[in-house]
């Protein structure tokens, strides 16, 4: 089996080093801040820790890197990783930058190496079996989706709330829609530091009449992670912040005529069954399944290039005011 090392030992890297060697993968840890290391070395027994990242790429044991530093090193460091030889997971978003993700992607294709993007909720058994009832017709012609993903913190200096929260709720969109919206309209506030934007909500136009809401917060007085999709035929909501059986609920709701009125006919929802699997831990072996296979990842670079190009339309959408044109790369 492929060794993975874990660089970024922040909020996140040490829960996909936990993952890594549940599996059986992890070979070390790196992270500049020496307290940073000694946690998680504490509870990892027989994992090796570098304090320079350098060090790590240049160990001939370290097959694959997985990347969880600040989002505005994502595209250095996974060049860096590229360059010697190593197989590539980095935490979302790939990088900040629509032509340094393209150069990431055809990078990697040369070198044949596995590149895939942390867009986490992609693994999740909820919205896997949400996507089924998708494909399978349930909710009959798509016609718009909405997400939510609000709480108190965490609050970041180095990126807004659209890019720190909004890649999840794109990718999942995204993968429900089929295709890339044509236009982006971005607005939202910036309290607590200057062009540091806390909140915002995204409108996008898919064109053929469906469209998508993203709105994004880290000042909320509660947690909401939710996505609802409404169709034709039914409606169904991914409530992430629930558990158990009402994390994914369909509502076979109908509207009909009564001559000229509209009519409602209200039905009872219904919890749809899902695989109880930990999606970090999915999401984990899904990449190792990948290198050993040399296969292409669900989300690759070329699905982060698709929410990225969304990304990035929203943020200029934010600067300028005004509704943008999306060209789907």
């Amino acid at each position: 089996m492929s060794r993975v090392g874990v660089v970024g030992l922040g909020h996140w890297g040490p829960n996909l080093a936990r993952n890594f060697h549940l599996l059986g993968a992890l070979g070390a840890v790196c992270d500049t801040r020496e307290e940073s290391r000694t946690a998680v070395l504490k509870t990892l027994p027989g994992v090796a820790g570098h304090a320079d990242f350098s060090a790590m790429l240049a160990s001939p044991t370290i097959d694959a890197v997985a990347i969880a530093t600040p989002a505005a090193t994502h595209g250095a460091l996974a060049a860096r990783a590229l360059e010697a030889g190593k197989h590539v997971f980095v935490e979302k978003p790939l990088c900040l930058d629509l032509a340094q993700a393209r150069a990431l992607g055809e990078d990697a294709a040369r070198r044949g190496l596995v590149l895939m993007v942390g867009h986490l909720l992609l693994y999740h058994p909820a919205f896997n079996a949400l996507e089924r009832l998708v494909a399978d017709g349930k909710l009959g012609e798509l016609r718009y989706a909405y997400s939510n993903r609000l709480s108190l913190g965490k609050i970041r200096r180095e990126e807004n709330a659209l890019w720190s929260f909004a890649p999840h709720d794109i990718s999942m969109i995204l993968a429900l829609v089929g295709r890339v919206p044509v236009r982006a309209m971005t607005s939202g506030g910036s309290y607590l530091l200057p062009g540091i934007a806390d909140t915002t909500l995204s409108h996008l136009d898919f064109g053929q009449g469906v469209q998508g809401h993203v709105f994004v917060s880290w000042l909320h007085p509660y947690k909401d992670h939710r996505l609802v999709i409404v169709g034709s035929k039914g409606m169904a909501s991914f409530h992430d912040s629930q558990t158990g059986a009402e994390k994914l609920m369909f509502y076979p709701h109908g509207v009909g005529w009564n001559e000229d009125l509209p009519t409602v006919a209200k039905a009872t929802a219904e919890p749809v069954p899902y695989e109880a699997d930990e999606p970090l831990k999915r999401e984990c072996r899904h990449f190792l399944d990948c290198v050993a296979g040399r296969a292409r990842p669900r989300s690759d670079a070329a699905e982060s290039l698709r929410v990225l190009a969304v990304l990035d339309s929203c943020q200029r959408s934010l600067t300028l005011g005004s509704p943008v044109e999306i060209a789907a790369p």
